[in-house]
């Protein structure tokens, strides 16, 4: 277990084994989450990794006649 310090500006310094481990990279987003009294840290990937998760799927959607 690896222990970081909050500094005065409330930054962290994520240790470069945990860095490496998630493939981190400098000026990556990451969402951060209040949970269970701890706070994780949760990368955001490009958008561009998303595309094509939904592949396939029904995308027609019954609509009000009036609205057509």
């Amino acid at each position: 277990m690896t222990i970081v310090t909050i500094s005065a500006r409330y930054q962290v310094v994520i240790p470069r084994d945990v860095r490496e481990r998630l493939e981190l990279k400098p000026g990556q987003k990451m969402q951060a989450l209040p949970f269970k009294g701890r706070v994780e840290l949760i990368p955001l990937g490009p958008i561009e990794g998303a595309r094509g998760i939904v592949r396939g799927i029904d995308t027609s959607v019954p609509r009000d006649e009036h609205r057509v």
